[in-house]
């Protein structure tokens, strides 16, 4: 059966205030950018507080709540306008109401994704992981599944400048790439490539077939800091480590849908107040989904630290200071 809105309830959904629906919805995800407001994920979608409307200086155009949930987070046209009025669709005559068809936009093609140019005899993005306490084994079969490179980046204010970057990639289940974010080596650089499909996020596979696990993290960083700190403390686990690229569950659901397999989820947030929030909520959001309720979720912030990377170089700091004061007592053992 097909939903239907009234014109009413249409016009509601359209009017829709984004920036209170962020706050209540998806705290965490907007950050302060002087006076204005800048998506977390998306980093060049910008609330203008002057002029109280959002602009996604990617696409170059405006954006309301309705077109945000549609575009960004991947709901249908009735999913969205149920969720932006906050009911159910209300009963209407055929004459007095618009049905899904009638009223969904036409259908855009996806972006196409433009990723960063490879650079040829990289070594930038193998330091800076180095540097960042990833071992050289993580990286090497990140390398070798074709998971990561470094590329060459343009930034619009500076055409003519050329930032190396590591790109951490997302490929469906054919291999075909279909999302990359990119981290600067030497400069801030935070962002997701134009045309990446949040749906397809960074995905570091289990190295033994068959896994019922996933391990999920903010940032691509942190999904190999925790592969780095199983090679270091030696414990066993096999399963998948999945990127959020932020905090939305997006990534996740998507990911479960293409894995019924799985039966267990850990998520492995940020310990702040963003990553804590939204950890709750994944695990409540999986709690209540029917198509869910066999998976076993698990909430495990870093017991060091903000974030797993951070956790690993403290684990890494103590390691070489214990080194350090051993062979200060062998020295002193052989005078």
């Amino acid at each position: 059966m097909t939903t239907r809105f009234t014109k009413e309830q249409i016009q509601q959904a359209r009017q829709a205030d984004l920036f209170a629906y962020l706050q209540a919805n998806e705290p965490g995800v907007l950050k302060k950018d002087g006076r204005n407001y800048r998506h977390r994920e998306h980093d060049s979608l910008v609330y203008v507080t002057a002029k109280n409307f959002w602009y996604w200086n990617s696409r170059g155009k405006s954006i309301t709540a309705l077109d945000y949930l549609m575009e960004i987070r991947g709901y249908r046209f009735s999913e969205a306008v149920s969720r932006l009025i906050g009911d159910a669709p209300a009963r209407a005559s055929p004459q007095a109401a618009y049905s899904q068809n009638d009223s969904k936009p036409k259908q855009q093609r996806p972006a196409k994704l433009y990723l960063p140019w490879p650079k040829k005899c990289a070594t930038g993005y193998f330091k800076y992981l180095r540097k960042r306490g990833i071992s050289t084994k993580v990286i090497q079969r990140c390398r070798e599944l074709g998971l990561l490179y470094e590329g060459k980046y343009k930034p619009k204010k500076d055409e003519k400048k050329i930032v190396p970057v590591c790109v951490f990639v997302g490929k469906d289940e054919a291999g075909k790439i279909k999302f990359a974010c990119m981290r600067g080596i030497y400069e801030q650089v935070k962002k997701d490539v134009y045309g990446s499909d949040k749906a397809f996020s960074f995905c570091l596979p289990p190295e033994k077939p068959h896994s019922s696990q996933v391990a999920v993290f903010e940032a691509p960083i942190d999904a190999l800091s925790h592969a780095t700190l199983q090679e270091l403390d030696g414990w066993k686990w096999n399963g998948y480590r999945l990127s959020l690229g932020g905090t939305s569950h997006v990534a996740l659901f998507a990911f479960l849908e293409r894995h019924p397999e799985i039966r267990r989820v850990d998520l492995y947030l940020d310990n702040d107040c963003a990553g804590l929030k939204n950890a709750r909520k994944i695990q409540a959001m999986l709690r209540d989904n029917p198509n869910f309720k066999h998976i076993r979720v698990g909430v495990h912030p870093p017991r060091e630290g903000k974030d797993y990377n951070e956790m690993l170089q403290i684990r890494l700091q103590k390691i070489n200071q214990n080194n350090q004061r051993r062979r200060e007592k062998q020295a002193a053992f052989s005078i």
